[in-house]
This record gives C-alpha cells, structure tokens and sequence, in this order.
C-alpha cells in the first residue's frame, strides 16, 4: 500500500449526494480479481456514451480537472453494497483522497484498506470548498494525515481517522503488513513460551 503522508493537489468536484458503489464502479466490471484497469471502469456510466465516447460534461472528462488526486463528493459517499472495487477505481484512476461529510461505513473501512484517505469535513467547510473550486478550478488543497488537517486558501480544517488506519497510511502497510512489523517480537516470546 502507498505511503501517505501529505498531499497537496488541486480539487475535482463531483457535488452529487448518496453516490453509491454501483455507481463508482458498476456490477458488470466487478468479475475482475485484479486491481489493474480499474481507475478506466471509474463512474463508467456516467463518464461514458453508450458507444463507449467520453461525455464531454463529466467531470473526469473535463482537462481543467485532470491529475486531480483529491475528489471532492457529496453527502453519503460510498454508500450501497459492500465491494472493494470501489476504492481500487478511485485509486486506480489516480485519487488519493475523496472529502465528503459522511461515508458509508464499509465503504471507509475497504478505502483506509487500499490506501484511499476518507476526509470528513463539516458542512460549512464542505460548502467553501466548493464555492472555492467553483470560482479557482486550479484551486489547490493540503492534506496533513500526521496533523489530520486539510488548508486551503483562507483557511483549514481537522478531520477524524482512527489511530491504527493512520498509522496503516503513515506507513505505507496493510493489516497484515501492520502485524509483519512485530515479527520479531512474536518469535521472541514464542521462543520464551516454547523455552
């Protein structure tokens, strides 16, 4: 899993409430075990014609937004069924966060798992980061995990993460990655039970 530790990247804006897996990546692209191309199945109905041309009007379409690691979405992101495919299209099309002012719980849970960073904010600040995005499209944001703090122009916020998902992302390990780290500790007090 990629470290992450700070990022600073302009914004895309997708003000769209209850946007839900299905929606983030559709079913049919779902029989895929591997992450590899998933960022291209990313918002596929709403991104593509049905003869496969990009809708000029999306925003993953538009040049004035692309290379943007930071998607900023609408209320109840992530919501609908469980599938960890969701965070690797994010990720595979190049997030690296999403801001939201709630998530779906499993759907948190399978991004902090893949790297993809959940930042809740409240909604006055989810509000001035639009507005800004809006009137600067080029508009530049900070993410601090260490400080749990997102900056923009004219201002900053805090954020929640639990302790153990930070210090997954700080470090750039999974779970089972986390518990490899005590390798040498479990060997020692094996050693000593076994003894």
């Amino acid at each position: 899993m990629p470290q992450f530790i700070s990022l600073t990247s302009h914004l895309m804006p997708l003000p769209v409430n209850d946007i839900d897996t299905d929606q983030i990546i559709p079913a049919r692209f779902l029989k895929a075990t591997d992450k590899k191309g998933m960022g291209d199945a990313l918002f596929a109905d709403w991104r593509y014609n049905p003869d496969g041309s990009p809708k000029p009007d999306f925003v993953l379409n538009q040049n004035n937004f692309k290379g943007a690691q930071i998607l900023l979405a609408g209320d109840n992101f992530g919501c609908g069924s469980s599938r960890e495919h969701a965070p690797w299209a994010l990720t595979g099309f190049g997030f690296r966060a999403v801001i939201s002012t709630s998530f779906a719980d499993i759907f948190r849970n399978n991004a902090l798992k893949n790297g993809l960073l959940p930042i809740i904010v409240d909604a006055e600040t989810h509000q001035i980061l639009f507005d800004l995005v809006e009137e600067i499209p080029t508009v530049t944001l900070t993410v601090d995990l260490g400080t749990q703090t997102i900056s923009f122009p004219g201002g900053s916020a805090i954020f929640p993460i639990d302790n153990f998902s930070k210090t997954c992302l700080l470090n750039g390990v999974d779970e089972l990655g986390y518990i490899q780290g005590f390798d040498k500790m479990i060997a020692e007090y094996e050693g000593e039970k076994d003894a």
